[in-house]
Parts: structure tokens; C-alpha cells; sequence
């Protein structure tokens, strides 16, 4: 489903380069669980950004379903973003005056879905965060965990195949965050949606099924997790 060939990104300021990733490959089928691991700038935000199409390569190509994704324009990448992917951050980006169901809507807002359609995808999304109860609340009056659970459920509406998750529980607390973490698990074992997590937590990355390392913006090792 999604994958990186010679993969290279270098940034540019104030008269230096950085190189935040060096001729990685690698390979995500449709339904894995993977953690991509590693210290702070290892380039392991870098590539599932790259992955994602939120950035481009310096070098090197990034396929989805087999297809270049060079070769789309900003407008055929930004529809790809919204029908295939769903994104979930450790900053929730939440319109805190809006309600639950506005923000969860949002993706199915900018693709120009129905009324109808709207109401039913969004019902079925909070349905499945466990949120139907807080639809009408503002998204600034919920909890942290609660934030988290609306940014899955807006990471759902349209029936993404892939969820990027970067340090998903990273602002809450150990039981608000193995309720996440439960969440996106089950979403990946009962719905089969690819699920690709940038993560620091060691625990998180070990119940995914494939562990990817990095170091200094290259892959340095790939091992099997425990899978939850």
C-alpha cells in the first residue's frame, strides 16, 4: 500500500542543510501495524510525514497502491490526503467553539459530501470513539482524552485505509492514553486499517506487529513487536 524508494529529504536555512532522512526504503502492506521508532531527529516524524504526502522528498519517490505520488498534482495529493488517509497528532488542532460533530465532519466538508451523508458518517464515528453523548457539546469542554477520541473519530469519517498516528497519547495520562491506544488497535484489527504510529514509548511501539528503527535518518533495524 504505501512505499518509499531511496528515499532522501534535506532542509535548508540560514546557510546550512540538515539531512533528516538518507536513502531509506521501505514497505507497508494494507493492515499492518507499525511503529516507527527512534530518538529526536531521527527523522521518524519525517517519514511518515513523506509517506503521508504532507511533504515531499528531496529524493527519491513514495508510492500509494503502486502509484508515484510525483507524479500527482497538489490538488490530486490533497484528495488522496482525504479519501485514503487519517491523521491523528498529539496536538489535537480542535476548533474548541465548534461542537464534536463539526470537527469530526471537517474531512467530509472539504471532499463536499451530502447533508445526509454528513449526518450518518458522523454518527457512526462518534459511535465508534464511544463520544454519541458529547455530539453537541464545544470541543473545548471536553476532556484531553476525550479531544483525543474526536480527532480519531474525525480520523475515521470517510473510511480512511490508513491512520498516521504521531505520538497519539502523548499529552495524557496512562489510563486515558491505554484507552487510546486500545482504540486505534481495535481499529486496526476489526476494520483492517493500516495503522502507522511515530511514537517515544516503548510499550505503545511493542504491541504493534512491526517495530521500525531509526537513527540519523536511516532505518537501522527492523524487528517484529508483540502485536496487541
Amino acid at each position: 500500500m504505501l512505499e518509499a524508494r531511496s528515499l532522501s529529504k534535506t532542509y535548508s536555512g540560514d546557510g546550512t542543510d540538515f539531512q533528516a532522512l538518507r536513502n531509506v526504503d521501505v514497505r507497508i502492506n494494507a493492515g499492518d501495524c507499525v511503529a516507527i521508532v527512534g530518538k529526536s531527529g531521527s527523522g521518524k516524524s519525517t517519514l511518515m510525514h513523506l509517506l503521508a504526502c504532507l511533504d515531499a522528498p528531496t529524493n527519491g519517490s513514495v508510492f500509494v497502491d503502486g502509484n508515484d505520488t510525483a507524479a500527482l498534482s497538489e490538488k490530486e495529493k490533497n484528495t488522496l490526503r482525504n479519501e485514503k488517509f487519517g491523521f491523528v497528532f498529539q496536538q489535537f488542532f480542535l476548533n474548541g467553539r465548534d461542537t464534536v460533530t463539526e470537527n469530526v465532519l471537517l474531512p467530509l466538508r472539504i471532499r463536499g459530501a451530502s447533508g445526509n451523508t454528513l449526518a450518518s458518517e458522523a454518527a457512526a464515528a462518534l459511535a465508534a470513539v464511544e463520544l454519541s453523548d458529547k455530539a453537541k457539546k464545544s470541543a473545548k469542554d471536553l476532556s484531553g482524552g476525550e479531544k483525543q477520541r474526536v480527532c480519531i473519530a474525525r480520523a475515521l469519517i470517510g473510511n480512511p485505509q490508513v491512520i498516521f498516528a504521531d505520538e497519539p497519547t502523548g499529552n495524557l495520562d496512562s489510563t486515558t492514553g491505554a484507552a487510546v491506544e486500545k482504540l486505534l488497535f481495535d481499529l486496526n484489527r476489526d476494520k483492517g486499517i493500516t495503522l502507522v504510529i511515530v511514537t517515544h514509548d516503548g510499550d505503545l511501539a511493542e504491541k504493534c506487529s512491526r517495530i521500525i528503527e531509526m537513527k540519523d535518518g536511516e532505518i537501522v533495524n527492523e524487528r517484529t513487536g508483540g502485536a496487541a
